[in-house]
């Protein structure tokens, strides 16, 4: 979900008024808790279990960015927002990280001044149909009714791509996600559109999740990641190379379960390096040597939060596709801890 032009401002108005100095590495320790910014509820990337506690990619992110910086992964206080909050949030110093489903786009890096940690999700937008109406390409939508959240880039995709594709549609305006789920299921619209994966997510709540196809045509890149405010360079480049810890660990073959072991002692300097034996990486980002083995131990490397969050195993049953490492086919890469 994406946030209007009049929200954009208000935001970037906000952070320019200077209400939030750099230094949040020594605020958050100061603290002794990261305030991260998540979703109000999205199974497998955050959302309280039946205990209460808040499971998810996006979750699992801000606990190894806590295991880092303060030496325990359960010392974070997850901040619920919306689509229409969560940059306000942000840019008011209400959290420190934003950790939820957001798509990096120019005007949020630019006209924000957010800086993102980089990608941990790649997606892309797509629609969900029931089954019973036999559709298998968004080609064969004409003529559809679409349950969308008006004031949003999602609504502007789908806009562009029936126009591209010489398609008609009828929009049925929703509030929020709720909302939209309620009218999809009651028959109110013949389709869905978000990102597919947030589209798997909801379909993993449904009674009969095999009534409902999601088609396989994407309209949209949406490259999901982590932010920050702008103007706090040590801050940015903690998050940043917590993540490309995670990355870095499954492309080593560290996980949660070896990297004690292999912090005691390994023969391969890539290994040496992330794991703080070779090197001052962690002094240089003002932590101690142990940071990336904290904060792989936290959860296990990225490859282990997919498959435990969202993977085929999972009620979400999202396969690795261009989320699999760059030598595996996929897009993810770590980038070089040298």
């Amino acid at each position: 979900m994406k946030m209007t032009t009049a929200l954009a401002t208000l935001a970037a108005a906000t952070l320019t008024a200077g209400i939030v100095s750099a230094g949040t590495m020594a605020d958050v320790q100061a603290r002794g808790k990261l305030n991260c910014g998540v979703t109000t509820g999205q199974p497998g990337f955050s959302a309280p279990d039946a205990s209460g506690t808040w499971q998810g990619l996006d979750i699992s992110y801000c606990r190894a960015v806590a295991a880092a910086v303060l030496k325990d992964p359960k010392a974070v206080n997850f901040v619920p927002t919306t689509a229409q909050t969560r940059f306000s949030a942000l840019a008011s110093g209400e959290i420190d990280i934003l950790s939820r489903t957001t798509t990096w786009t120019f005007s949020r890096d630019v006209d924000l001044k957010f800086t993102f940690a980089g990608v941990s999700f790649y997606d892309g937008q797509t629609f969900m149909v029931p089954r019973s109406l036999g559709i298998s390409s968004a080609k064969d939508l004409n003529g559809a009714t679409v349950c969308i959240t008006s004031g949003t880039t999602t609504e502007l995709n789908l806009a562009e791509y029936f126009k591209k594709n010489n398609l008609t549609y009828e929009p049925v305006p929703v509030e929020n996600g709720a909302e939209n789920q309620q009218k999809y299921l009651a028959g109110a619209c013949d389709v869905m559109t978000s990102d597919g994966s947030d589209l798997a997510s909801i379909r993993s709540s449904f009674a009969n999740p095999d009534d409902h196809v999601i088609l396989a045509d994407i309209m949209s890149k949406e490259p999901l990641g982590p932010l920050v405010r702008q103007g706090d360079d040590q801050w940015a480049d903690m998050t940043r190379w917590t993540l490309n810890a995670l990355i870095s660990a499954e492309e080593l073959g560290i996980t949660a379960e070896n990297v004690k072991q292999l912090a005691a002692g390994s023969d391969n300097p890539e290994i040496k390096r992330l794991l703080g034996k070779e090197g001052d990486f962690g002094k240089q980002l003002g932590l101690d040597a142990a940071w990336a083995e904290r904060a792989i131990a936290a959860g296990g490397n990225y490859g282990e939060l997919f498959a435990k969050n969202l993977g085929e195993r999972t009620s979400i049953k999202l396969p690795r596709g261009q989320n699999a490492l760059w030598e595996q086919g996929g897009l993810m890469y770590a980038l070089p801890f040298r």
